[in-house]
């Protein structure tokens, strides 16, 4: 075992610091750990066995659904209407400029389930706008970058999808619900945050709709909130499973672009097409690559091990939970969510259940720990993807990223300490027990 183990974490460290993809760093370490137990040709036929049984999965199809109706949505002038419906909500207050970009990257994260997505289309409008009202460019940048990751614990989230597979079953709509408090929670931390540093910086603040204005701009971005409610309310209500939840999306978000908005032509659908599958294919192999490391290192009885390990660290159920999140915050900077969540999910899940843990918490607390990767470097695509849109260095955002880091770091902790942040609304519309 220790030959197999040595073999898989320096093989994997050495693939990614020769920047090789990391889903095929995942597969190349799995197929040499495979080899050092078992002989070549059983080895290959194991590889793509459990490579193909690890999507073979109907709620995955869910994913490509909503990775087409983000684009769709991405295109189709829905982010405009969020931030001028946010605008509505909270412009005028002091740093109110700073809440329109943390309510629409929200919600246009939730609606969308991409964080990157969340960071493009509301940073590529909301970034620019706040410079030129007299906010910091690195401010703004920091603002969106943080804020985009709460749309992965609003539904529809394709991570959350992906943990229910990786954790044997946990209720998709029981996960779905459990993300709503967290994110609401992370959402508002931020705007304190931001309204503390506006108020100390003396940022501007905007100026008060009239009630024609504000009626106008609600009623024009109702047909896009109202998505929400169609999946949601579709899931929690029995009219259809998450999966069938994320055709309905697309459907929803096809007549909504292409009917009522028109902002998207029917020519432009085949290149739309084309990048949902390009993005589909990536994720898709991401999770058969994680899937075949997770059985060898099951195999090798990795994840027992390091269990076992961590159940004899302490006494204490707080320092083992501290140190579980530690570890993800560490993996989260390094690697994407979705083989992290399928790799590290069976080797923590049994250890945070016998400390008292319910499988859908944990689910909560591993998200919200790989979002703040999201956006901590090196490796945080949503940080440099911010960057890249306005156009400044990540050393450079750092600073107005540290107190927002503190407050992610508080809500983290809230949410580990106090089950009944995740499990409440899944408890009290009878999705748990």
């Amino acid at each position: 075992m220790e030959v197999a183990v040595l073999v898989l974490l320096v093989s994997f460290l050495i693939l990614l610091a020769l920047n090789v993809p990391i889903s095929v760093s995942i597969g190349a370490a799995t197929v040499l750990t495979m080899l050092c137990t078992i002989d070549f040709d059983p080895a290959m036929i194991t590889m793509a066995q459990r490579m193909a049984s690890g999507i073979d999965s109907f709620a995955l199809l869910a994913i490509p659904f909503f990775i087409f109706s983000g684009m769709l949505m991405g295109s189709g002038g829905i982010a405009r209407r969020i931030i001028d419906f946010a605008k509505v909500l909270v412009g005028m207050l002091p740093g109110g400029l700073a809440f329109v970009n943390i309510i629409s990257c929200t919600l246009f994260g939730s609606i969308s389930g991409s964080a990157v997505a969340a960071t493009s289309a509301i940073g590529g409008f909301m970034i620019p706008s706040m410079t030129k009202a007299g906010y910091d460019k690195n401010f703004n940048t920091a603002v969106t970058v943080a804020s985009s990751t709460t749309g992965l614990l609003i539904p529809p989230s394709n991570i959350l999808i992906v943990f229910s597979l990786a954790s044997g079953g946990v209720s998709i709509a029981a996960l779905f619900i459990a993300g709503y408090l967290p994110g609401l929670l992370l959402a508002l931390g931020l705007m304190m945050v931001c309204g503390l540093w506006a108020k100390a910086k003396g940022y501007p603040v905007g100026e008060k709709p009239t009630l024609k204005e504000a009626f106008e701009k609600t009623i024009d971005a109702v047909p896009s909130l109202f998505l929400i409610f169609i999946v949601i309310g579709g899931i929690i209500s029995g009219f259809f499973t998450a999966t069938e939840a994320s055709a309905i999306a697309v459907l929803y978000s096809l007549l909504l672009s292409c009917v009522v908005y028109k902002e998207v032509k029917l020519n432009q659908l085949p290149a739309l097409l084309t990048k949902s599958v390009e993005t589909t294919a990536i994720v898709m192999f991401l999770i058969a690559a994680s899937s075949a490391m997770s059985w060898i290192m099951s195999y090798q009885n990795i994840p027992q091990t390091i269990s076992q390990a961590l159940i004899t660290l302490s006494d204490n159920p707080l320092l083992i939970l501290l140190t579980i999140n530690l570890i993800l915050l560490a993996v989260g900077a390094f690697m994407d969510m979705t083989p992290a969540v399928l790799i590290f999910t069976p080797i923590f899940l049994p250890v945070v259940v016998e400390l008292g843990m319910s499988p859908l918490q944990f689910g909560i607390v591993m998200i919200l720990n790989l979002c703040i990767g999201l956006c901590t470097p090196p490796v945080g695509s949503v940080l440099f993807v911010g960057a890249s849109i306005s156009k400044t260095s990540i050393t450079a955002l750092i600073r107005p990223l540290l107190p927002m880091y503190l407050m992610m770091f508080v809500v983290l902790a809230l949410v580990t300490l106090v089950p009944a942040i995740s499990e409440f609304l899944p408890r009290a519309l009878g999705l748990i027990e």
